[in-house]
């Protein structure tokens, strides 16, 4: 038995061409695509952006605009793509996934017009990407239920896995990408998206079909508010978190802090009680009785929490440390560092559609669990890597990292949609992408935890001397090792020389011939941070390996492979039919 909704699905997926579900497909992943990569356009691009604005981002108080830069867009969208994909249940989903384009491509503008310089420019940088986050976080909200409505059950892993790879695929792509544009012109990292964004928005509008039901309800005006406002505010907390306080190196312990996370977590407390006496809730709480959803959901988290802070990692290790040790300029490093990282994005675009295929067939566990056993393999591999690594090992062990999570990622998107409801799916997904997204935002507090808890052991009293030893006045040295280690890590991988920017040219130039060349040269401040970093960097992939084994165990737990279309399953509230379904 087919549910009503179901019927209604197949009845007007008759009214359209045979070819349209690929027509929706191949739109739908230039509108993820465009979204994740400016997801991460920035990174690698952030020395050109700062150097076109004038403003020095490691000068006190300015870490501000460098964390909101970094932040603030996948921020915005953890907040809002499952409150956009439940509207797109209530009114459209094609008619949101249009808005999101427009929205997005007039703030990519927006972003490239930018015409101001210093502070002022740096704020309308993150505005802006506020804005263009809001148009990504629609288009994300609605693009898995868009192709989940227009493909058949037996061809929705392919579909899915090929739009779940482009949005992961696209946070590399955009290293890349900004790499190269940046060389160019930073602006060119905000203007290549208006000409692909218009022309998805001119596409989408006139060639996407409504095909999904709609469900006439009322928003659910107090379950987005304290959603929105538990989760900024816990994001807030996050990114003041990582900042020094109160004579700390971070700010985990101050007040502000403190009272962030409090009032996000009771917020977000109240968002569920809320969500469980609401009539027409924004988060669907009875959708986790779907143990399929349930457990890809988690598993989603899982994978994305061990993920999200692996680039800034990298980067830092590529940046600060390998590229300058085999002779790179510190202001070549940010391009290289990109094209370094390719194999990762190598295996994503290789795993990710065979997988997506072969689950079609074979279901889900298999891949999404073999994914996350062999992803905390990858991390424990780069744990015993040496600082100055063998290049073609660590290539090898991106591309197995990428293969693993392209294996994982392609077919538990496709399982989760095909577990919804018809009718539900953009809620469904939203809440998906809400706890993928959110996971990466706090994976990034903790790698940079974990990583200036390290720094903050030895640094200090190691940068200082290194100066000390070469000349540079006490005064000096002292103040550059009393640097906030935040500070320390972001001179690693903002492409300046780091010690030329911290300790000043005016020191610099009082220095004899010799130590201002040691000082200055590309091995000095890699050999300086390289034992505090490693420290840090063990404990990261030791917490990302531990998360993906826990994420293989979720997936496992899912059970075999079920589609609710084909459940004799009317209802959520339906009685227990069978372990497959429902706790």
């Amino acid at each position: 038995m087919r549910s009503k909704s179901a019927s209604q699905e197949v009845m007007k997926a008759r009214v359209v061409s045979p070819h349209y579900k690929w027509m929706v497909l191949v739109n739908t992943t230039v509108g993820t695509l465009l979204a994740t990569i400016d997801s991460s356009i920035m990174l690698i691009a952030l020395p050109a952006i700062f150097h076109g604005i004038h403003l020095d981002p490691l000068q006190p108080g300015n870490s501000f605009y460098l964390l909101w830069m970094i932040l603030g867009y996948p921020m915005v969208s953890s907040v809002l793509v499952v409150s956009f994909g439940r509207l797109g249940d209530m009114f459209g989903r094609v008619r949101m996934y249009n808005f999101g384009f427009v929205v997005y491509t007039l703030f990519s503008l927006v972003l490239a017009v930018e015409p101001l310089s210093g502070a002022a420019a740096a704020m309308w940088l993150i505005i802006g990407r506020v804005f263009q986050a809001v148009g990504a976080a629609f288009l994300a909200g609605n693009s898995g239920a868009i192709i989940t409505d227009a493909f058949p059950q037996n061809q929705r892993g392919l579909a899915l896995g090929i739009g779940n790879v482009a949005g992961i695929s696209g946070s590399f792509i955009g290293l890349v990408l900004g790499g190269v544009l940046a060389a160019i012109d930073w602006r060119l990292i905000f203007l290549v998206s208006v000409p692909l964004g218009l022309a998805g928005t001119l596409w989408s509008y006139f060639g996407l079909k409504e095909l999904g039901t709609r469900q006439t309800a009322k928003i659910d005006w107090a379950g987005n508010a304290t959603f929105a406002g538990g989760m900024m505010l816990s994001m807030i907390g996050i990114t003041f978190g990582i900042e020094p306080a109160n004579g700390q190196a971070m700010g985990w312990s101050s007040l502000p802090v403190l009272a962030l996370l409090g009032a996000g977590g009771a917020l977000l407390l109240a968002f569920l009680v809320i969500e469980s006496f609401v009539k027409n809730p924004m988060f669907r709480l009875d959708l986790f009785k779907i143990r399929a959803f349930t457990f890809g959901t988690l598993s989603t988290f899982l994978s994305a929490l061990g993920r999200g802070g692996l680039m800034f990692m990298l980067i830092v290790w590529l940046q600060g440390i390998w590229l300058p040790l085999h002779g790179y300029s510190f202001e070549q490093t940010p391009f290289w560092a990109g094209i370094l990282m390719l194999p990762l994005t190598v295996g994503f675009l290789i795993a990710g559609p065979v997988s997506g295929i072969l689950s079609d067939h074979f279901g889900a566990r298999l891949f999404t669990t073999g994914g996350m056993l062999a992803a905390g393999g990858s991390f424990m591999l780069l744990i015993f890597l040496p600082i100055n690594f063998s290049y073609p090992e660590f290539a090898a062990i991106l591309l197995i990292n990428g293969l693993a999570m392209g294996a994982f990622s392609a077919p538990n998107r496709a399982a989760i949609m095909n577990s919804l409801p018809t009718d539900d799916r953009g809620a469904g997904g939203g809440m998906n992408a809400t706890f993928q997204n959110a996971a990466q935002v706090f994976s990034i507090g903790i790698f940079f935890t974990l990583i200036l808890s390290g720094f903050s052991t030895t640094l200090s009293v190691t940068l200082t001397q290194g100066l000390l030893q070469h000349g540079v006045p006490v005064a000096t040295a002292t103040l550059v090792g009393r640097l906030p280690p935040v500070s320390i890590l972001f001179a690693a991988f903002l492409g300046f020389n780091p010690i030329q920017t911290l300790v000043g040219s005016d020191v610099l130039h009082r220095l004899s011939p010799g130590d201002l060349a040691t000082v200055t040269g590309n091995r000095f401040f890699p050999n300086l941070i390289s034992p505090p970093f490693h420290a840090g960097l063990a404990d990261a992939f030791i917490f990302a390996a531990l998360m993906c084994l826990i994420a293989a165990a979720a997936s496992w737990t899912r059970g075999r492979h079920f589609v609710h279309e084909e459940a004799e399953l009317p209802n959520l509230t339906a009685p227990v039919v069978s372990e497959e379904v429902l706790f």
